[in-house]
């Protein structure tokens, strides 16, 4: 067992009184009009919002959902982009004493109302006409549901059903209530505790229907606090807000630690544009799962293939270097003088470009975490000079129980525990923590709750271990460790990750558990490979098409032998298929955090399965395809099983 060491005292006491609501007003009257709280970039300009015009935003909005009903304990669910008026209604909320639930933005609708009549929820809040469809569509299945709140205008203009009103309504009604009763605002936010619960929250649901799990303010004001004591923010600091609020680590950083920095919250015009205005902005701190990282170093790799021969060689030739300095630096082991000058050189010449042009130049730590991230692709930030540490936690604590120091970075693991946090590994490698941001429980599952709250710890259910130095390895997920021919236990995800590294690979799922051998299902990456086929006349016209190409499969079945080469024999990849399409959390194989869904994988594709285990060349795979508005479409395709050269068994 480890304990870390004792918490930070900062310049805000967090105590069992101190609500997230208290603290907005406090930071608000700190700062007033004299500081920028949040931006959001709207046709091409960046708009600012100070401290003061976020707390006159979020008051009306709190009054008005008193006036429409709303009350202590009511649940309000929101759905729409990270803009500033879902951070308003979110806040709104917690003043009067509310619940907030976050649903992600493409959530079908019967995932959308799973969460709204499990949940209870009283008020839904929704961005525009999308929003509002699927809220419309379940309001009669959610016996709870009185109220639907929309902001974007467009498209709303023949709507009329009496349960709909605008936010700007909401916002008329609450300056109004608030000239009859001008005390009304503080004194509901006084009336606020930490012990109060102030999130509902849902797990990914990778098994089973997603569970909500009870966040207190409490709970999210420790977090923040034991974080940034590790690695403090500061108020001059830009965040860029693009993850969403249905995630635990977007709530995490600009709840927990944006209140208490009070650094500058940054929303993107549009989802598209995120990479973009990343760049524009240059955060100092950034916070991301796995995917966006792989998407940078895809982006950097697919510029190498197209480079002239004279960049390509000097890309190697900065790589090296810094890969050099990196390994020296994490390891602890001096770094001769003219190895450090080379650096300075490669560094001036070809990574500080590379750390503009990914929108990274002034980050002084970025974090990743929701799922592993691959030891290639946390060797490469580093090699370019950027300070990536891997995070380790889950909803059911706040969002993070264990973080990498600055200078004691592992590849294979995620860090030491948090102040206030302790970990230990049960008898049968079970990881268990407990810390002031444990949560409540879940809600309406009080055996659940039991089964993951036992003897004062929070059961994760992964498997991992604590090393010589304590830095927690976590292994995978206790339910997907894989047996493999010889006996010995096995994690497909670091199997996973390690492939993704390749560009041309999107998604990977490796299959294996009590079977002879090792195989994997791959989803090419479309726009990477489609532009190689093309470059070498390679026709085709659709994504099945191109991902069954002779050509395509020899470049898959290049990057596995390349990751096999590092294995030992039992967990070698043999066979492999690649997919006709890429994994869809709307055809429910990941979660909407973009975690693999195993056991469905193994029901959906169970004819894949057989035939790489059977010994078939091709497999005829009859299968549907689910859109986001509800349709389903049929496909037949004809997949092609192909062998890894020299790993017959």
């Amino acid at each position: 067992m480890r304990r870390a060491a004792s918490a930070f005292v900062g310049p805000i006491e967090i105590t069992k009184d101190l609500s997230l609501p208290k603290l907005l007003l406090q930071t608000a009257r700190k700062y007033g009009n004299r500081k920028v709280a949040m931006r959001e970039k709207d046709f091409g300009i960046w708009r600012p919002i100070t401290w003061q015009e976020y707390l006159e935003r979020v008051k009306a909005l709190a009054l008005g959902f008193v006036s429409l009903g709303l009350g202590r304990g009511d649940k309000v669910a929101l759905i729409g982009q990270n803009r500033p008026e879902g951070l308003w209604a979110e806040m709104a909320a917690l003043c009067v004493g509310g619940v907030a639930v976050w649903l992600y933005q493409d959530s079908l609708i019967d995932e959308v109302q799973y969460i709204v009549d499990h949940s209870d929820t009283k008020f839904l809040i929704g961005e525009g006409q999308e929003e509002v469809d699927k809220a419309l569509a379940i309001k009669d299945r959610c016996a709870k549901l009185e109220r639907v709140v929309w902001d974007d205008p467009k498209g709303m203009r023949g709507y009329d059903d009496p349960i709909l009103i605008s936010l700007d309504e909401v916002a008329k009604l609450g300056r109004e209530l608030g000239e009859r009763e001008p005390t009304l605002f503080e004194e509901l936010v006084g009336n606020g505790r930490g012990d109060d619960v102030c999130l509902l929250f849902y797990t990914s649901g990778t098994t089973a229907r997603p569970k909500g799990a009870l966040l207190t303010h409490y709970n999210m004001l420790k977090m923040g606090q034991n974080m940034m004591a590790v690695d403090p923010c500061r108020e001059v600091d830009d965040f860029v807000s693009f993850l969403p609020f249905s995630w635990i680590g977007e709530q995490m950083m600009s709840i927990s630690c944006g209140l208490q920095a009070g650094f500058t919250i940054n929303f993107p015009e549009r989802p598209e544009t995120v990479q973009q205005n990343i760049r524009e902005i240059a955060p100092q701190v950034l916070f991301s799962p796995p995917r966006i990282y792989e998407q940078m170093v895809r982006t950097v790799q697919v510029r190498y293939l197209d480079a002239p021969r004279l960049k390509r060689r000097m890309y190697e030739w900065a790589m090296r270097t810094g890969e050099r300095i990196a390994d020296l630096t994490l390891a602890k082991k001096p770094i001769p003088w003219w190895l450090k000058a080379l650096g300075n050189l490669v560094d001036l010449a070809v990574h500080k470009k590379l750390r503009d042009h990914l929108g990274l130049i002034r980050v002084r730590r970025a974090y990743t975490g929701g799922a592993a991230l691959g030891p290639d692709h946390l060797r490469f930030f580093h090699a370019i000079g950027v300070n990536l540490k891997q995070i380790y936690g889950q909803t059911e604590i706040a969002g993070i129980s264990v973080l990498h120091r600055d200078g004691d970075v592992k590849f294979d693991t995620v860090g030491t525990p948090l102040p206030e946090t302790e970990v230990r590994i049960a008898s049968d490698g079970e990881i268990l923590s407990r810390s002031p941001c444990v949560f409540r429980g879940y809600y309406k599952m009080p055996e659940e709750t039991a089964t993951t709250l036992k003897d004062g710890w929070l059961h994760s259910g992964d498997i991992g271990f604590l090393d010589a130095d304590g830095h927690l390895v976590v292994f995978d997920r206790r339910k997907d460790v894989m047996s493999l021919a010889d006996g010995s236990r096995f994690s497909p995800q670091y199997l996973e990750t390690r492939l993704k590294f390749s560009p041309h690979l999107k998604d990977v799922w490796v299959i294996g558990d009590q079977r002879a051998f090792v195989t994997a299902v791959l989803c090419i990456d479309a726009g990477v490979v489609g532009k190689w086929a093309e470059e070498r006349h390679l026709p085709y016209t659709t994504y099945a098409e191109l991902s069954q190409k002779t050509e395509v499969r020899t470049v898959v079945s290049e990057a596995i032998r390349h990751v096999n080469r590092g294995l030992p024999a039992p967990a070698r990849i043999r066979r492999f298929v690649n997919l006709h399409k890429e994994f869809d959390a709307d055809d429910e194989e990941l979660t909407r955090t973009r975690k693999l869904r195993r056991a469905f994988l193994e029901e959906r594709y169970h004819e894949i399965v057989e035939a790489l285990y059977s010994g078939a060349t091709e497999v005829h795979f009859d299968t549907t395809v689910t859109y986001e508005d509800g349709r389903v479409v049929h496909s037949k395709t004809d997949l092609l099983v192909m062998d890894i050269p020299g790993e017959t068994g």
